[in-house]
């Protein structure tokens, strides 16, 4: 009997101690401090996305947060899948949606079924309209970027001796708001002043369109045809490349414009292919954004010093992060700061981000003071 007694006495130790533990690993799983939040990015096309928004901000939201889980889903620029995507978090019961929209009108409708459940939602570097009203808005001065790039272009083509400039226009997707404000402020600073022989958008951020649209321009008016090429990211500057080396043009003698500071357009830039970027510190980005994202988590008000402004959407003035982005060409002057200033003293690539650039590019680096 003793001995029946003390094997159900330890089997249901055993089971009680599964138990325990299961529960210990479930806690764990969640995060211990439970709940969780959405972060929901447009695409992969455009590197920044995976290399630097999402770790940068699950990094500080977790610093900030232990314990709560981040969702993420990244919708490859199809509008009908970030909102299946943002239904699916919703339902889930997350407490924040962090909210990039592939398509800024259509991403009305996630806001208004977040509001509807309660759930404060962050329109995150891309601004949300469709009639609704995000609770906060962060990202960069976009008209501002558009207006960098020409005048950094204006400015070079001048001191080139370019009277009258021709260039060519491939801007970014029409369902991006921000590439509605690159264009804006490209045109603030151009018109007027250039001509633009032939202009387009690439429908989806793809650096094949832009090939494709830069063949067509080279077709239409000739390689003689213009003079610079004003492109809306690196992306799209990369495939306009492609196209102009495709048709016996050598691209040192069209300067290109680009946005985002990609690894591939900085080495392009060191080698003369490509004139310029727009760098945006998406570190400082991102890391407001998860700080944000934090307090209303926990229903806490964010700290006054965190919201500079405001950005109406069509329907609200929403409070916003507005962070200050800074043209880059190779050895920087006048309109641009150098590489070596930005983004290797930034080490935007990490630790080893002069290593990265330079791999191959030992030359270009050397004359560019890149170390």
């Amino acid at each position: 009997m003793r001995v029946c007694i003390s094997i159900v006495a330890i089997s249901f130790a055993l089971v009680a101690a599964t138990a325990a533990t299961g529960c210990k690993k479930k806690d764990s799983k969640s995060g211990g401090g439970g709940g969780a939040i959405a972060l929901l990015l447009p695409e992969s096309q455009t590197a920044r996305y995976e290399a630097a928004d999402r770790p940068f901000f699950e990094a500080k939201f977790k610093e900030l947060c232990a314990g709560v889980e981040v969702v993420y889903s990244n919708a490859n620029q199809v509008a009908a899948d970030q909102q299946q995507q943002a239904e699916a978090a919703i339902a889930r019961g997350v407490k924040v949606l962090v909210l990039d929209p592939v398509d800024g009108d259509a991403a009305g409708a996630i806001v208004k079924s977040a509001k509807a459940k309660n759930i404060p939602v962050i329109s995150y570097d891309r601004l949300i309209k469709g009639g609704s009203s995000p609770d906060y808005y962060v990202s960069f001065d976009n008209e501002k970027v558009g207006k960098l790039q020409a005048d950094a272009l204006l400015e070079a083509l001048t001191a080139a001796g370019v009277a009258a400039p021709k260039i060519t226009m491939i801007n970014g997707s029409p369902t991006d708001n921000n590439a509605l404000l690159f264009k804006k402020g490209a045109h603030s600073t151009f018109d007027g002043k250039v001509t633009i022989v032939k202009e387009d958008a690439a429908a989806n951020w793809k650096p094949e369109e832009a090939q494709q649209l830069m063949e067509q321009f080279v077709a239409a008016v000739g390689p003689t045809g213009f003079d610079a090429a004003y492109c809306a990211n690196d992306g799209t500057a990369g495939g306009a490349i492609a196209a102009m080396k495709a048709a016996g043009i050598d691209p040192k003698t069209k300067m290109t414009t680009g946005q985002d500071a990609e690894l591939a357009a900085i080495q392009r830039i060191l080698a003369g292919e490509q004139f310029m970027t727009v760098y945006k510190r998406i570190q400082p980005e991102a890391e407001k954004t998860a700080e944000l994202a934090c307090a209303l988590f926990k229903g806490e008000k964010p700290s006054a010093s965190l919201v500079n402004g405001a950005t109406n959407n069509g329907t609200a003035d929403v409070p916003s992060i507005l962070l200050v982005p800074v043209a880059v060409s190779a050895k920087g002057g006048g309109a641009t700061q150098s590489v070596a200033d930005t983004v290797v003293k930034d080490k935007f690539y990490g630790p080893d981000s002069a290593a990265k650039i330079c791999k191959g590019y030992e030359a270009p680096c050397a004359a560019a003071s890149i170390k």
